[in-house]
C-alpha cells in the first residue's frame, strides 16, 4: 500500500466514528421525521402509511401561522435585545485587565452551573403579582396595584433574554478580544471621530462575533418550549410548544413532523447566512 493510500485509509478511520454517530443520531432521525410529515395520522395516534400533503397545507392556516409568527418575533426580539446588552458588556470585559477579565467571564458563565429549568422557575417568583418586582415597585410608590407580568409575552421575552444572553456575550468577547485596537488609533489619526471609527472599523471587524452570537441565540430561542410553557402559560404558545403538544397530547405525529421540518428550515436559514458571511470575511 502506498503512502497516499495509507493516509487516506487512516483519515477514513478517523472520520468513521463521527460520521457513524451523525448518521445514526442525526441524519436518520431527520429522515424519519421527514417521512412521517408526508403520512396521515393513525386513528389512535401514530401514523398510517398513506401519502399526503395535507400536513404542510395545515401549516398555512391562520392559527398556526400566528404561532409561527409569534415564535419568529420573540426570537428576533430576544436576539436584538441580547445583542444590544451583550455587545457593550463583551467590549467592557475584553478591555479589562487579565485578572478582572477572567473574573467577569466567570460571572457570565456561572448561570450555566444551574439547571435551565430551575432558573426559569425563579422568574415566576420575580414576576408574579406578589413577586419581587411588583413588591419593589409598590414599595417605591411607582405603582398602586400589581402589574400583570407573569404569563405574558413580556415574561417569555425576559426569560429568553436572560437564558440566552451568555450565548451572545461569549462569541462577541472572543471577537472583540482579538481585535487590533491600533486600528482605532490609526482611524483617529486619519480624522475619524469615535462614531465613524466604530461604524467603519470596529463593527465590521467584529461582525463574525455578532453573526455567531446572533445564531447561537436565535436558533434555540425560535424553538424554545420550556420558557414559554412556564412563563407564558397557555397565552403565549410558541412553535416548540406546538410541536410538543402534537406529539405528546394530540398524538398527531405527521403534523408534528411537518412543524418540525418547518422549524428545521427556519433554523437553517441563519446558519447558511453565517457560512456565507464567514466565506466573505
Amino acid at each position: 500500500m502506498s503512502v497516499k493510500n495509507r493516509q487516506q485509509t487512516n483519515l477514513l478511520l478517523l472520520l468513521f466514528p463521527a460520521t457513524a454517530w451523525l448518521m445514526v443520531f442525526f441524519i436518520l432521525p431527520v429522515l424519519i421525521v421527514l417521512l412521517y410529515s408526508f403520512l396521515e395520522r393513525g386513528t389512535y395516534g401514530g401514523v398510517t402509511w398513506i401519502f399526503t400533503l395535507s400536513n404542510y397545507q395545515r401549516l398555512f392556516s391562520g392559527l398556526f401561522l400566528g404561532v409561527i409568527g409569534r415564535s419568529l418575533w420573540l426570537a428576533f426580539l430576544t436576539t436584538a435585545a441580547c445583542l444590544l446588552v451583550g455587545y457593550p458588556l463583551a467590549f467592557f470585559i475584553a478591555t479589562r485587565s487579565p485578572r478582572w477579565r477572567n473574573a467577569l467571564l466567570l460571572l457570565v458563565i456561572i448561570p450555566f452551573w444551574t439547571n435551565f429549568l430551575v432558573r426559569t422557575y425563579a422568574w415566576i417568583i420575580l414576576l408574579r403579582s406578589e413577586g419581587v418586582v411588583n413588591t419593589a415597585l409598590q414599595s417605591l410608590l411607582i405603582i398602586s396595584e400589581p402589574l400583570n407580568l407573569l404569563f405574558t409575552p413580556f415574561a417569555v421575552a425576559i426569560g429568553l433574554i436572560y437564558g440566552y444572553l451568555p450565548f451572545m456575550v461569549l462569541p462577541l468577547y472572543s471577537s472583540i478580544e482579538r481585535f487590533n485596537f491600533s486600528l482605532v488609533e490609526a482611524a483617529h489619526d486619519l480624522g475619524a471621530n469615535d462614531i465613524r471609527t466604530f461604524w467603519r472599523v470596529f463593527l465590521p471587524l467584529t461582525s463574525r462575533g455578532i453573526v455567531a452570537g446572533s445564531i447561537l441565540v436565535f436558533v434555540p430561542a425560535v424553538g424554545a418550549f420550556i420558557t414559554p410553557d412556564i412563563l407564558g402559560g397557555s397565552k403565549t404558545v410558541m412553535v416548540g410548544n406546538l410541536i410538543q403538544n402534537q406529539f405528546m397530547k394530540a398524538r398527531d405525529w405527521p403534523f408534528g413532523s411537518a412543524l418540525s421540518m418547518l422549524l428545521t428550515v427556519i433554523i437553517l436559514i441563519p446558519v447558511l447566512i453565517y457560512f456565507r458571511v464567514s466565506d466573505e470575511t
